[in-house]
């Protein structure tokens, strides 16, 4: 698979303000936010962290991991990404690269910082358990389980669910500003016609869902997971034969989804009983089953993008009745994390994906393509930044190459 159908923009550089904001301000302030959340770490830990939080600020150069303890799949594969950076910038510091890859190698250098191979200590744990522990999260999971209606109001209940979510991101604080309130002309695009009638066995009317598996690329833990287990156990119910749950490898971008963060949210639905245990019983039942699978891949945490996928991962979607693509930064790994010309739909860009394809993303940062054009020109004049505030969502569906 190498992307070429399409002519694709070159990846964003450290040249926009928003890029330079997240390195040099946001992403050390997420270094001192570990530092205060853990504050039993060794010694050892908290001056590596000083460590990197100094030359981030100070716009050092970006090393190079250490050869261990990690996998040497994940370093062979970290080294030819960075061999790939020096070789197209010079000098690559932490203010002056590719923010892709950079915002995803700092998480990773974070990981070897916090020794996270190994302790498997999440550094972003108390963030994740303050959220599950809060009254809005209560609130959205007890209106997700009281919608109502045949299958395809359901699921365009959930799917809007499983959208809005998105806007809880823990390293993001922008998307506060968005609220809980949802306003009619908050949704862009809206593919949901489009894609009841591909997955419906009868189209938009369906009571049932045509075969083929599904798969969903998880964001963020928490409440936006909750939505996702929701619209998985939809999916289970309507008859899908698969839902696979794509989740991070390690801790990344504060409060995206791991393995180990599922599970957890399963037994929080369990523990609150009612509605929500009998949720948590019927995901596990499908586990069991074979249903219902989760998986990992170190993929997920590199700076790769969604057209330079492993051939394996390639086979795994090849086939598949629909793959749900999770949030901003997977929508950045989608297109390439550049800037597309107005002209260019959303199913273009996703033209060489294997599988029918949608993506549920609330809008932090300025990447997208197929957005209305009269509606972004009306946008850019009266609203200054709205690419990045977390209030605009959209839902678009590309029939991909499958």
């Amino acid at each position: 698979m190498n992307g070429d159908t399409l002519h694709r923009p070159a990846p964003l550089r450290m040249d926009n303000d928003f890029g330079f904001k997240t390195m040099a301000v946001r992403v050390p302030a997420i270094l001192r936010d570990v530092q205060a959340m853990n504050p039993d770490y060794s010694p050892a830990i908290m001056r590596s962290l000083d460590r990197l939080y100094n030359d981030l600020t100070a716009n050092a150069p970006i090393p190079m991991l250490e050869p261990f303890p990690a996998p040497g799949a994940d370093h062979e594969a970290w080294q030819a990404a960075y061999d790939d950076q020096r070789a197209k910038i010079a000098p690559l510091t932490w203010q002056h690269n590719e923010w892709f890859f950079a915002e995803t190698f700092f998480y990773r250098h974070l990981m070897q910082a916090v020794r996270w191979f190994e302790t498997r200590r999440d550094p972003f744990a108390p963030h994740k358990q303050t959220e599950l522990s809060s009254a809005p999260f209560d609130n959205l999971l007890e209106a997700a389980l009281a919608a109502e209606g045949d299958l395809a109001e359901r699921l365009r209940l959930r799917l809007a669910f499983a959208l809005w979510g998105n806007r809880v991101d823990l390293s993001h604080q922008a998307s506060e500003l968005a609220g809980e309130a949802v306003r009619e002309d908050d949704l862009l695009v809206d593919d949901r016609g489009a894609l009841l009638d591909h997955l419906l066995a009868d189209g938009p009317g369906g009571a049932a869902l045509r075969p083929g598996a599904i798969h969903l690329i998880a964001d963020n833990a928490g409440s936006e997971l909750a939505m996702d287990l929701l619209l998985i156990d939809l999916l289970l119910e309507a008859g899908a034969e698969t839902v696979v749950l794509h989740l991070k490898w390690h801790p990344t971008y504060v409060s995206d989804a791991m393995i180990r963060d599922a599970w957890a949210m399963i037994d929080a639905f369990e523990a609150r009983g009612g509605a929500a245990a009998a949720l948590a019983g019927r995901l596990r039942a499908a586990w069991q089953s074979g249903r219902f699978r989760l998986a990992t891949h170190p993929y997920w945490t590199s700076g790769r993008f969604l057209f330079e996928m492993p051939p394996a991962l390639h086979q795994v979607f090849e086939g598949a009745r629909l793959v749900i693509l999770k949030g901003d930064a997977n929508y950045r790994r989608a297109a390439g994390d550049g800037l597309w010309g107005e002209g260019t739909s959303f199913a273009q860009m996703m033209d060489y994906f294997p599988a029918p394809f949608v993506a549920l993303r609330t809008l932090k940062s300025d990447v997208s393509a197929g957005l209305p054009v009269e509606r972004v020109r009306r946008l850019d004049a009266d609203q200054t930044g709205w690419r990045i505030t977390g209030r605009y969502g959209v839902i678009q569906f590309a029939p991909g190459r499958g």
